[in-house]
């Protein structure tokens, strides 16, 4: 009958230096027949401060909405947990515990079906998935930084010309043709709220000396996204675009915060620079409505939040007639990123896919084979559901 039965829970505290977050939040969907699916929630910012929290509102939603259902439901299951837990008002924490129900669910679907997800989303477009990483210091890369947390590695080297280019060299060496950093200085301002910011001469100069350098080094073979966390005003956006444009940058990520589309449309009407967001944004209604106004280039969702596979599928189709294309989000561990290939693969509008550096490393600790990476990208596996599988015993040596 395929009925879902029980449900275990996760947490993992990570490694320095906590690439991907402070905590994983992972859970495990058993069937009726026994079958087993793996699913994720993306990092929730709010919820780091207190993440025992995550197995008790985990157990009660699945025990109100899901157990006894039958696994091919998605759809009502979904809907379900979407208008009573989040009363048709997605948000971050409700929508990252209905995603990692979502993937677990696709996960038994494919593993009885013995097919890998892509295929029951409607097979292969595309046969392997292009990837950029975040410029990170090389510590944080090979997991031996010292230091709690990457600010004091990976965010000197956003600041720092010199630095940012050897680093960009040694990732294009490594087989990247993308990378990701965000050169302005924008998130451990002591003392000052969080956002939106103006930004000074001399940010915005240190910031065109970062890009340069990268450039020069790298000359056309690396493309250079963009990311600022929505940390900007629309003014300083605006600035920040006229030195943008001089490196033929593939993205400016979340130019002013999320939360006013109509705002990041009139940015985007105003850019030659290609705009991307969606990180913070879960179902398809913020994506239309982003979409609407006019606001992206490249939509982000992240399979973590966004409402899983099956709302991931949905944004990609809606993004379709608007010519946007879809480079999902990662910020999490190896399931989100498991989920997103599958979704990368069967698309037609898919771009680039965000990686840990190769999506190795701490995933490759919790797996029970490693996601593959080759020459700047990810190579979908063929095995059914996810394709991989979280180890149990490995996850115990982490636990919260």
């Amino acid at each position: 009958m395929m009925i879902l039965e029980s449900i275990e829970t996760f947490v993992v505290k990570t490694p320095l230096p906590h690439l991907g977050g402070d905590y994983f939040y992972f859970i495990k969907i058993t069937t009726d027949d026994g079958i087993v699916g793996w699913g994720e929630t993306a990092i929730i910012y709010g919820l780091q401060f207190f993440p025992s929290a995550y197995d008790t509102m985990m157990k009660g939603v699945f025990d109100y909405f899901v157990k006894g259902q039958r696994v091919w439901d998605r759809e009502k299951i979904s809907k379900s947990i979407y208008m009573s837990l989040c009363l048709a008002r997605g948000d971050y924490i409700s929508g990252g515990i209905l995603s990692a129900i979502d993937i677990a669910l696709w996960d038994i679907a494919g593993k009885y079906c013995n097919l890998p997800i892509y295929d029951l989303l409607g097979g292969k477009m595309n046969e392997k998935v292009r990837s950029y990483t975040y410029l990170y210091a090389k510590e944080d890369r090979e997991g031996t930084t010292q230091l709690d947390g990457i600010t004091s590695n990976s965010h000197q080297v956003w600041y720092t010309p010199e630095l940012a280019a050897r680093e960009a060299l040694e990732l294009l060496a490594e087989g990247f043709n993308a990378i990701k950093l965000d050169p302005l200085n924008l998130t451990n301002l002591s003392g000052i709220p969080p956002t939106p910011w103006a930004l000074g001469l001399e940010e915005l100069r240190r910031a065109d000396n970062v890009l340069g350098a990268i450039r020069k080094a790298v000359g056309d073979k690396l493309d250079i996204c963009i990311g600022t966390h929505g940390n900007t005003t629309p003014s300083a956006a605006k600035n920040f675009m006229k030195i943008l444009e001089q490196y033929s940058v593939m993205w400016f990520e979340e130019p002013i915060p999320c939360e006013n589309k109509r705002a990041m449309g009139r940015i985007a009407d105003f850019s030659h620079v290609p705009i991307a967001s969606g990180e913070r944004l879960t179902g398809v209604h913020e994506f239309n409505e982003l979409f609407q106004c006019g606001a992206v280039d490249i939509a982000q969702p992240d399979l973590g939040a966004c409402g899983g596979i099956t709302e991931g599928k949905k944004i990609a189709a809606l993004a379709q007639p608007y010519y946007v294309l879809m480079a999902p989000h990662v910020w999490g561990g190896p399931v989100i990123s498991l989920a997103a290939i599958h979704l990368d693969i069967s698309i037609p509008n898919f771009l680039i896919q965000e990686t840990i550096h190769k999506g190795g490393g701490f995933f490759s600790e919790l797996l029970d084979e490693p996601i593959e990476w080759k020459d700047g990208y990810l190579i979908p596996s063929d095995r059914p559901g996810l394709g991989r599988n979280l180890v149990e015993k490995q996850l115990e040596k982490y636990l919260l």
